[in-house]
């Protein structure tokens, strides 16, 4: 039949909608699928037909024709034998049609088939072959491979032959000889290396390592959206296997992965999506971004985990199944696993799981070993200086304070000092936002109805009102949020002192708690002022404290009563008598460096509160710390120096210590503890002559200013680099740590000159003769007899 269907023409096809022809498409390759599929099921059942034939072994046809003589000779024999002329000739001529037919003797019983059926013309032997009932198999099926079938006059006779079975037990028996053979290969020597061979196939390994990791963290840098995935290459390198190289290949992994996460983080922190948010469509661009995104949270998770598990296994003394690495390396792993911590706390405070590191980071503060705790409160330190809004130092805080209470207080003292550095000296109290909202200049009522019509005017309202609103909310939401953090994370620090004081006044941690009082003790609420001096001066009292417990005590109580304290009426004199006490504790040893702490004291107590402080109290310190200056190091005595001009300049009639002649009632006792009565206006400042001959200039152009009564101008006035620093500065200028002098003295090298003179240019000529003479002569050489010696001294 001829096809009428003519092909479009390339007009239609345009006109055709795409729809239309996806559809034809998707039509077509079902149809050629169908006939695949319909395919594929016959050959499955040619396939099993075969199958069953050759596991039935059914009679062939020969063998039923061999039958069907067999039996004509027999039917023969028998009609020889029986009576035929007993039977009729309609019975006689039936029985030979029938034995013709190849009756039930040479019927395949197994068959359902009727006897005396006719052959059809179209019936092929696996038609035959399916009629035949299937049995199950109790043998395992055997594999056949089907050969060209064979066709003769009886009909197509399929060939196969079955697929020869290997011997398994002879089969595992050669494994087992080979897996010895090997064994025994294996168990050959191997080729001895020299250690230089050995470490030069260590360098290699090393090398190749090194490089491969380099590649990888280029490629990552180079373009972080698209090799985000080689983040994982570069983490799996963390299960380094080989012995030899393992601990260095972890500690470069662990360091480059470090710096790769401080470079491709983002500014911000990446949240999770949303169901919704990741159910609608969105740009190519967006789509990337978020799987960027996704794949370096994930990671950097990892990254932390491996990190988290390093230390632990160190801590917990764990060795690994693998024995790549001993127990004494991992000690190395976990330090730079700590370190790697400890830069991601300082440069990501703003990126996911930074509250995760803050617990990992502070409780290693406590731990035993010096090198990994200085580690972890150096990183702290850090982010305290640099955490401008608090977020971070709240974070720290918290932790730290939590550590602390649940450790019953056992923990170093270091741990406690980290809150001297957080960045909340100057706070300022919160104002209206009238005063914090910077100053717009908007139109006045005039302006408005001169310049503008009604409409105008209205609109031009409610304009300036916004405005309003939104310059309030600009000044002061941030200086409100941080002031709010500020205020949360004191709170945190003074009920952990507090807390302290209370329950643990004996441990090592009061020096850390007195220090931060006098640091952050004008921030404290008045309510607490008065037990709190009474809890400092029960502590002084005691007199369990150490001379520098005493002294921050004494801070602490003066940076209260100098701040908002002023309004209390407190009498602080038991405070300037044990201080007043304690300056002869001190001396160039241990002590020198906690002249600092005096020296910061003695600011608060007199610069500060000159008005309450009275002449006998100040010349008593004024010749007490003259006295101190000459037993203490160089620093330390231009400080106390430095502070002794102030006194001189801040209070009247202190150059009565410069007058011999001055004469007054009583003598002075320099042993009296009390300040006020110790008559200190009966001495005079004789220690400054001492210093004037001190081998420290500084020492001497401040001994010698004093004395000549502390002027600001003239011949006997200091420069002004000396002149304009305060006395802790000067302190901490000429600090002597480095165990050379400071300034540096200048060098004297001796002239040498260019000849020497004869040795014997400096002996008398007399002498040198005698001398001559003498190495001249032959002196005879007697043995020496102490035995003799011996007995004349024994006689006489």
């Amino acid at each position: 039949r001829k096809n009428t269907k003519r092909v479009p023409s390339f007009r239609k096809l345009l006109r055709t909608s795409q729809i239309k022809l996806d559809n034809k498409l998707k039509n077509k390759q079902y149809k050629q699928k169908s006939a695949a599929k319909k395919y594929r099921k016959e050959q499955k059942k040619l396939r099993e037909a075969v199958r069953d034939a050759i596991s039935r072994k059914p009679f062939p046809l020969e063998e039923c024709k061999k039958k069907q003589v067999a039996g004509k000779w027999e039917e023969k024999e028998e009609e020889d034998a029986l009576p035929l002329d007993m039977m009729d000739e309609d019975d006689l001529k039936l029985m030979e049609d029938l034995a013709q037919k190849a009756s039930f003797l040479t019927r395949d019983l197994s068959s359902n088939e009727p006897v005396h059926v006719k052959k059809r013309k179209h019936e092929s032997v696996i038609e035959k072959y399916e009629k035949v009932p299937r049995r199950l198999q109790t043998e395992p099926e055997k594999e056949l491979i089907h050969l060209l079938p064979i066709k003769d006059k009886t009909g197509i006779i399929p060939q196969a032959v079955e697929k020869p079975v290997p011997n398994v037990a002879h089969d595992e028996e050669e494994d087992t000889d080979d897996m010895e053979e090997a064994e025994d290969f294996n168990e050959e020597p191997l080729p001895i290396l020299t250690p230089e061979e050995m470490a030069a196939q260590r360098r290699q390994k090393l090398q190749e390592r090194k490089m491969h990791i380099a590649a990888l963290a280029s490629a990552i840098l180079s373009e972080p959206d698209s090799n985000v995935k080689k983040l994982k290459e570069l983490r799996a390198m963390l299960m380094e296997q080989d012995p030899n190289v393992a601990v260095i290949v972890r500690k470069l992994v662990m360091v480059s992965l470090m710096e790769i996460f401080k470079d491709i983080a983002p500014s911000y922190k990446i949240r999770p999506l949303t169901e919704a948010e990741k159910a609608t469509k969105v740009k190519k661009e967006t789509q990337k971004l978020r799987e960027f995104e996704e794949g370096l949270v994930s990671q950097y998770k990892f990254y932390l985990e491996n990190l988290e598990q390093t230390i632990k296994d160190w801590k917990q003394r764990k060795l690994k199944k693998s024995n790549v690495i001993s127990l004494k390396a991992y000690k190395g792993l976990a330090e730079v696993a700590v370190k790697c911590l400890c830069e991601l706390l300082v440069a990501l405070p703003h990126f996911n799981f930074h509250n995760n590191i803050i617990v990992l980071i502070v409780p290693l503060m406590n731990d035993p070993s010096k090198m990994i705790s200085e580690l972890c409160v150096e990183a702290v330190k850090k982010l305290f200086k640099q955490d401008k809004l608090g977020y971070a130092s709240l974070g720290v805080v918290k932790v730290i304070s939590g550590l602390v209470r649940g450790r019953n207080y056992d923990v170093r003292p270091e741990v406690l000092k980290v809150f001297l550095h957080l960045r909340i000296k100057e706070v300022e109290l919160q104002k209206d936002s009238e005063d914090i909202a910077p100053k717009k200049k908007f139109m006045t009522y005039k302006e408005k109805r001169k310049n503008l019509s009604r409409m105008q005017r209205k609109w031009k309202k409610a304009e300036e009102k916004l405005e309003r609103e939104l310059l309030e909310a600009e000044a002061s939401e941030s200086k409100e949020k941080k002031l709010k953090l500020h205020t949360e994370t004191l709170n945190i620090v003074f009920v952990t002192y507090f807390r302290i004081l209370k329950k643990a006044q004996k441990s090592p941690l009061l020096p850390a708690v007195l220090e931060g009082l006098a640091k952050f003790a004008h921030l404290i609420n008045v309510e607490f002022f008065d037990d709190l001096l009474i809890v400092l001066h029960s502590l002084i009292a005691s007199g369990d404290l150490s001379y520098r417990e005493s002294l921050h005590c004494i801070l602490s109580a003066f940076h209260i009563l100098s701040g908002q304290g002023d309004v209390l009426n407190i009498d602080p004199m038991k405070f300037y008598t044990h201080l007043y006490k304690t300056l002869f504790s001190l001396h160039a040893g241990g002590t020198n460096e906690d002249i600092g702490i005096v020296l910061q004291c003695l600011d608060v107590m007199f610069a500060k509160r000159r008005k309450q402080v009275s002449q006998q109290r100040a010349l008593a310190f004024l010749k007490r710390l003259s006295i101190l200056a000459l037993h203490v190091l160089p620093n330390s005595s231009v400080g106390i120096l430095a502070t002794n001009r102030v006194f001189m300049q801040t209070f009247p009639k202190m150059d009565l210590l410069l007058d011999n002649e001055s004469q007054g009632s009583g003598v002075y006792l320099p042993e009296l503890e009390e300040p006020e009565h110790c008559n200190a206006q009966n001495t005079a400042l004789w220690e400054l002559h001492l210093l004037q001959r001190h081998y420290h200039p500084t020492v001497q152009k401040f001994a010698s200013h004093l004395i000549a009564g502390a002027p600001t101008e003239g011949s006997g006035a200091l420069p002004l680099d000396l002149s304009q620093r305060s006395a802790t500065e000067l302190f901490e200028t000429y600090c002597m740590k480095g165990m050379t002098f400071n300034p540096p003295v200048a060098s004297v090298t001796p002239r040498r000159k260019d000849t020497f003179s004869q040795r014997d240019s400096f002996v008398d000529e007399e002498l040198n003769k005698q001398l001559q003479q003498h190495i001249s002569e032959t002196v005879a050489r007697k043995p020496l007899d102490f035995a003799k010696h011996l007995k004349e001294s024994s006689l006489a």
